[in-house]
């Protein structure tokens, strides 16, 4: 720095310029240092011998070569800054692209990174959750990082890490990538990450270190255990290390089993909301335990939302009571009472859920269970296992009997199974594309006389809107023909009890004669199609073993609602 201008010292010393510039300066003033030092020393040199006569193609090849020397100084000295360049953050958030991503991975043992599109909403909503994570990390001096990554605009860097939907989440460790399956909480984010690069419980030596932590998360896990070498210590941590959605903590300290009157051999979940606390007193096996941690984790009643969707469809209960209320015309504070009567004496084994329709987002819920702002307050089962099944009761309305009478009647296996339908437009074979419903699908489907392709489709599915008119091409073509019919239903608003539509479009041909329902998995073109009803089935059929796992991108599971 002795050599340098003194106002250049400064700005380094007091960082009015940044790093890159800072660097970018100084390679500047080198390679200007570098080309007048020659023309200094050169016009020295002629004062010196007054003998001497320099023509000018003697001295071009001179500044020629020290002119490339000054750029090939000034060109390495950018590579080096770039190379060195501190990654740029955003509330404490590193902005990943392309150019920095092997940087990121490389210098950061620990980094979680979001993958996400501007517009998505469910990337809006965990945004401030994700910001309030990295400050938390921060503040407790974590070598952990998170970093967010605009997969519109990096779409390769997205696709070479695996990206179909946002946001997507995964985590580095010593650059090798894994799924983040925890929650959209900052705490749930803070505790999952410490759990992938700490201890599965955190040891508490005092109850300063007991409070601290159970007063930092929503749920905390805590055994006491006088000999944290026993086999049921043993047990305990093992269940913690299974577990990355909530904090763990285990001491053998008298003065904090003292504090919250702990048994040797206790666990005890601390949470913010209900009880407060629930105490665990059975025998300790890993089975057990994690189940108990299951059910005490989650409210009562669930408010469902954004940050706690994955919660509940991700959760091990696949039974679900869903009741649709409106917060704003008071419907919550009338029912929630009833609905905990019922929540207590079914605890772990059904879910009860609350969803607010003033929310714009939840309308899509409403119209996923065919119901309308109307019919709130209401209530419905969903139960979420491989062959998906809705349930209606008789009387909707939120009363305390009324739900416990629904819930019981699901349990004994009372209730008939509700499948959704449209009302039969009048105009339904007009044209030639048939339009089918739940009540004429099968009237239409199974007539043995016929072949009949049917499109089971979802108007907000784009893929769907791209075949639309390839669709009713193939409808033209086969419209005089007797022996073939070519329908579509909105599986929307209309549900089977033979089928479950799990992406869209799905494509089905109804064999005549048999009836038996092949699916179509070739290219989606009028040609394509032609070839499949003309080869009886045969042409562009999906295998077996393909049909659970293909899934367009932009297609949700319908367990996600």
């Amino acid at each position: 720095e002795q050599s340098l201008p003194r106002v250049t010292v400064i700005f380094r010393r007091i960082h009015v310029v940044p790093n890159v510039l800072y660097y970018l300066y100084i390679s500047i003033y080198i390679s200007c240092y570098v080309v007048f030092s020659f023309f200094s020393r050169f016009v020295q040199a002629c004062h010196s011998s007054r003998n001497v006569t320099w023509s000018i193609e003697q001295i071009l090849p001179i500044f020629t070569v020290t002119m490339r020397f000054a750029g090939v100084l000034f060109v390495t000295a950018l590579c080096i800054i770039v190379s060195f360049a501190d990654i740029a953050t955003e509330d404490g958030v590193l902005v990943i692209t392309k150019d920095n991503f092997e940087q990121a991975v490389k210098d950061h043992p620990y980094v979680l990174i979001e993958f996400y599109a501007p517009w998505c909403g469910h990337c809006k909503a965990l945004a401030p959750e994700y910001i309030k994570a990295a400050k938390a990390l921060e503040e407790n001096n974590s070598n952990v990082k998170l970093g967010k990554v605009d997969a519109t605009i990096e779409s390769q860097l997205a696709e070479d890490n695996g990206v179909r939907g946002y946001p997507t989440l995964k985590f580095y460790r010593n650059g090798v990538a894994i799924d983040y399956t925890g929650g959209r909480q900052a705490d749930e984010i803070v505790a999952w990450l410490m759990k992938k690069t700490g201890p599965p419980a955190k040891e508490l030596s005092t109850v300063d270190d007991s409070k601290a932590l159970i007063d930092a998360h929503e749920v905390v896990v805590v055994g006491f255990f006088k000999d944290l070498e026993s086999a049921d210590a043993k047990v305990f941590m093992d269940v913690a290390n299974s577990i990355d959605e909530q904090a763990f903590g285990v001491t053998s300290d008298e003065k904090v089993f003292d504090e919250y009157k702990a048994k040797d051999g206790s666990v005890i979940l601390f949470k913010t909301f209900d009880e407060g606390q629930n105490v665990y007193e059975n025998e300790i096996s890993v089975e057990k335990l994690k189940e108990f941690i299951a059910v005490h984790s989650l409210p009562l009643v669930v408010d469902f939302s954004q940050q706690t969707a994955q919660k509940i469809f991700g959760g091990e209960i696949k039974s679900h009571l869903l009741a649709f209320i409106s917060k704003e015309s008071g419907h919550y504070d009338k029912y929630v009472e009833g609905i905990k009567t019922s929540a207590k004496k079914y605890r772990g084994q059904i879910l009860f859920v609350t969803v607010n329709i003033d929310e714009s987002d939840h309308e899509r819920i409403l119209e996923f269970f065919g119901m309308k702002k109307e019919d709130v307050p209401a209530m419905r089962i969903i139960k979420l296992e491989q062959d998906m099944a809705k349930y209606k009761p008789e009387n909707s309305e939120l009363s305390e009997e009324n739900i416990l009478e629904f819930v019981t009647a699901f349990f004994e296996d009372r209730l008939k199974r509700h499948l959704l339908t449209e009302d039969l437009p009048e105009d339904w074979d007009a044209k030639p594309v048939k339009v089918l419903v739940g009540t004429n699908f099968y009237e239409v489907a199974f007539d043995k006389s016929k072949n009949v392709l049917v499109e089971f489709y979802a108007p907000w599915c784009g893929h769907c809107k791209q075949l639309a008119p390839i669709y009713d091409k193939l409808g033209e073509k086969y419209e005089s023909d007797e022996t073939v019919v070519i329908a579509k239903m909105d599986a929307t608003a209309n549900e089977l009890d033979i089928i479950n539509i799990k992406s869209f479009p799905t494509i089905i041909l109804y064999k005549k004669e048999t009836n038996e329902a092949v699916e179509y998995n070739g290219e989606r073109t009028l040609e394509g199609l032609s070839k499949f009803i003309d080869s009886d089935g045969v042409y562009g059929q999906a295998a077996e073993e393909v049909q659970e796992e293909d899934e367009d991108d932009d297609v949700p599971r319908k367990d996600e609602l």
